[in-house]
């Protein structure tokens, strides 16, 4: 029913079409609104018209988040809070103490301890954003772990722009932006034993409705409101795009291998043909070149090298 509703674009739908798509009675249609009205979903009537969806609920509860979902594990059981220290630790306890299983999502309006790769911290306005942990068993060795995060990438981007942000682009290995603005940011952590992933945590951070005065002075950063004009999108929405998006991906990683996921992230980078500096143990500059078969991005100095980088910051240089 509220599927059906979203998909007619802020149009009215007549109440026969949906009895007849939902192959179900007049009475039993009038049930299924009324249910949805008492969970806050604003649903306008017109006599001969039919019926519309208005502004979806902004919560991010698993009572706004699910009835927006048509996935098959992802987010089947939502963990939401008001406030956490991080969703990735708290997704931690609840795979290693509390056998959480595969798809769990914790979410919180506000984390107070919110962290990015190499122990930065993640900005996310409360109540702007969206900040959630998901827990996957995959079945990979820890060789080839670091493909989940290039999954992520692919599946977050796609998810971005569907949601409105047209010019989503990777960049390498984790950041998604627009325009050399980012717009999200993935985090993986694992628990793995000698042969085998126990469990992943995909931290996920996406602007949804931060206007830009609300960055940190100095931050290159933009939002689903500002990609799209400044018209906005529900969060429990966003989420549900995002979920559906990454596993859809990680099903076609399990069953196809990384071939598809590598063609597809080559064809969304922002950072491949660019000049940029790998910054870490050893500095490297040249042109990114392309993504190994191992989701090692490959660069080529001046000088003719080719160097693998597999772990650490990257900048986009500027060619003047």
């Amino acid at each position: 029913m509220l599927g059906l509703l979203l998909e007619s674009d802020d149009d009215f739908v007549a109440g026969q079409v949906l009895c007849d798509k939902l192959d179900v009675p007049r009475n039993e249609l009038l049930k299924r609104i009324d249910s949805l009205r008492t969970r806050g979903y604003v649903i306008d009537a017109s006599g001969g018209r039919g019926y519309r969806l208005g502004p979806l609920p902004d919560g991010i509860s698993e009572a706004e988040i699910a009835p927006l979902l048509s996935t098959s594990d992802l987010g089947r059981r939502i963990h939401s809070f008001a406030e956490v220290a991080s969703t990735n630790d708290e997704a931690h306890r609840l795979a290693d103490h509390a056998e959480a299983e595969h798809g769990e999502v914790v979410i919180a309006d506000r984390q107070t301890h919110g962290r990015g790769r190499r122990g930065r911290s993640w900005v996310a306005p409360k109540g702007s954003s969206l900040t959630f942990s998901i827990i996957l068993r995959p079945s990979l060795s820890p060789a080839r772990a670091p493909e989940i995060t290039l999954v992520a990438a692919v599946a977050l981007c796609e998810a971005a722009r569907e949601l409105g942000a047209e010019d989503a682009r990777i960049k390498w290995p984790n950041d998604i932006e627009c325009g050399g603005r980012k717009i999200a940011g993935l985090l993986t952590e694992l628990r793995a034993d000698a042969e085998r992933v126990r469990y992943a945590i995909l931290g996920v951070g996406l602007n949804v409705s931060t206007e830009a005065g609300e960055f940190p002075q100095g931050l290159a950063a933009t939002s689903l409101r500002i990609e799209r004009g400044g018209s906005s999108v529900a969060r429990p929405l966003a989420c549900a795009r995002v979920l559906e998006h990454l596993e859809e991906w990680l099903v076609l990683h399990e069953t196809e291998g990384f071939a598809p996921v590598r063609e597809r992230w080559r064809a969304l980078s922002s950072t491949l043909g660019r000049r940029v500096r790998v910054e870490g143990a050893a500095a490297v500059e040249g042109e990114a070149v392309d993504l190994a078969d191992d989701g090692a991005l490959l660069v080529r100095t001046d000088a003719g090298a080719v160097f693998r980088v597999v772990a650490g910051d990257i900048e986009h240089c500027i060619v003047l």
